[in-house]
């Protein structure tokens, strides 16, 4: 066991974690963080993505003794229900989701990029999230969700 400082959602927390733990079990078992998901274990379909320091990243495959000192953000602390992030709010509005297992991966990935460019073309949107599998189908939908967040970013609407 380790002894782990970690800064998750704006909140410092110490915790003594296996060496071998990785930042997804960490989120998940310990902290009891539910929006990252384990997918396939190995960084490759983006349902356990969050933010180390604004970038996302795959935290299935990301030792948590790798993220000491440095920002998590998950998609608890990217909004809340009383004031939700723009991309989780066009999520909803623009019915990007159907099993929703995805769901986390895509927020989060769409949210770093529209931080990086808030003015992303569809072809860059779908590049983006090339690497976010979602099995149900809904590319269309969340596509659309992206965009609608960008119009409302660039609005003011955020």
């Amino acid at each position: 066991m380790v002894e782990l400082a970690l800064v998750v959602n704006s909140r410092a927390t110490t915790l003594a974690v296996s060496h071998e733990a990785t930042l997804l079990h960490v989120l998940r078992n310990e902290l009891g963080l539910n929006g990252p998901k384990y997918g396939c274990g190995l960084g490759q379909c983006g349902a356990c993505t969050v933010w180390v320091d604004g970038v996302a990243a795959r935290s299935c495959v990301i030792p948590a003794h790798g993220v000491e000192g440095r920002e998590i953000t998950t998609l608890e602390g990217l909004g809340s229900r009383a004031h939700w992030h723009p991309v989780q709010q066009a999520f909803e509005d623009a019915q990007a989701a159907q099993c929703g297992y995805c769901l986390n991966g895509m927020v989060m990935q769409a949210a770093a990029l529209l931080a990086r460019e808030p003015q992303p073309s569809e072809a860059r949107i779908r590049a983006e999230l090339s690497g976010n599998f979602c099995r149900c189908g809904t590319h269309v939908e969340i596509v659309r969700a992206v965009q609608l967040a960008a119009e409302r970013i660039a609005g003011g609407a955020a």
